[in-house]
């Protein structure tokens, strides 16, 4: 015995003004961090003595069950004893010990000079010492830390270094989506629009042909939301009065929908999060075969038909059984295959 399903889908246009809260409530909402560097390669037209600081990408980790604040120039050390800074307050997820709630920031070395260009790394936090957050809160790089400098180099002038800095954000900003798809977590749904993305020049370098290597870093925060929180977001507007807010749902297609986040501020895990959306989504609704085949269980065709036509899940339904003489579905569900069928 056989059942082939198709369940319906709605498609309808979105309007309205919303508002996500933090990990919690109707609709919740997750931060994806992303940190990129872009680098090009010019002649040198003079050369400059700096002082540079090394900077670098690090992942903050948090197995606290409540978010970590940290305030702007928190330090960051390394078993070796050199710091680094973040130059900007971050509030790190809560987590826990198996699944730690990470945040991805750009830190600054403490001094200019070569010693801090450091591969990839472990950190403590020396403002939590003696404290039960000094062991739940840390961090890691995975890249090397670069543009640590102190002495003469090849350098250019501030035309040719603003003109590539233009190129090299632009050049980001066309990668950067692609960055971030990835990274979203399994359940989560990233809309157009939704990734926020600041710009910061790197320290020039002298590249290995006696040029300078113009450096731009890209930072994008994308916020993301459950997928099954979404739906029931976006449900009453697609399906309209028929939705009864205890239905299954699934969205399907979110591509034609355009976020706009009502802030100019990048968003924080430490707030809520007031957006506007408009365009349209589609919405499949989902059907549980375990369902339909103990509702049709042991009935005739024709009644297994009625049945199935009072789900409101189900768009259309193709029955068969085997052999052609069979009346009646088996009366053990489990004989019963359900197969759906995606619109």
């Amino acid at each position: 015995a056989k059942v082939d399903i198709e369940p319906p889908t709605n498609t309808g246009s979105i309007t309205g003004t919303f508002t996500a809260t933090p990990s919690t409530g109707a609709l919740p909402f997750a931060l994806v961090n992303v940190v990129k560097t872009a680098t090009e390669s010019v002649p040198a037209e003079s050369t400059v003595t700096a002082n540079d600081a090394a900077q670098g990408s690090i992942t903050i980790y948090n197995t606290q069950s409540k978010a970590q604040q940290l305030i702007s120039n928190t330090r960051f050390e390394t078993s070796a004893g050199l710091i680094f800074r973040i130059h900007q307050s971050v509030s790190v997820p809560a987590g826990s010990a198996v699944t730690p709630g990470t945040l991805t920031a750009t830190v600054y070395a403490d001094s200019p000079g070569e010693n801090y260009n450091i591969g990839p790394s472990s950190f403590t936090l020396p403002g939590l010492a003696g404290t039960p957050q000094a062991s739940q809160v840390y961090a890691k790089s995975t890249t090397a830390m670069a543009g640590g400098f102190s002495g003469t180099r090849p350098a250019v002038g501030q035309a040719t270094d603003d003109a590539e800095h233009t190129k090299l954000q632009s050049t980001l900003a066309g990668q950067m989506a692609a960055e971030v798809t990835p990274k979203v977590p399994a359940g989560y749904v990233l809309v157009p629009g939704s990734i926020f993305t600041t710009y910061a020049p790197l320290p020039d370098a002298a590249d290995a042909n006696g040029g300078v290597a113009v450096k731009e870093q890209a930072t994008s925060v994308a916020v993301v939301f459950p997928a099954d929180a979404l739906v029931k977001t976006l449900a009453p507007q697609v399906i309209g009065q028929t939705y009864t807010g205890d239905q299954a749902l699934s969205l399907k297609d979110v591509s034609n929908l355009t976020l706009k986040a009502a802030s100019s501020s990048s968003p924080s895990a430490s707030g809520s999060f007031t957006f506007t959306l408009s365009g349209s989504a589609s919405i499949i609704w989902k059907v549980d075969p375990t369902k339909i085949a103990a509702a049709i269980a042991g009935k005739s065709r024709a009644a297994a038909k009625s049945i199935i036509s009072e789900f409101p899940e189900v768009h259309s339904a193709s029955l068969l059984l085997r052999p052609f003489w069979r009346s009646a579905f088996p009366t053990d569900p489990a004989a019963i295959t359900v197969k759906l069928t995606t619109p």
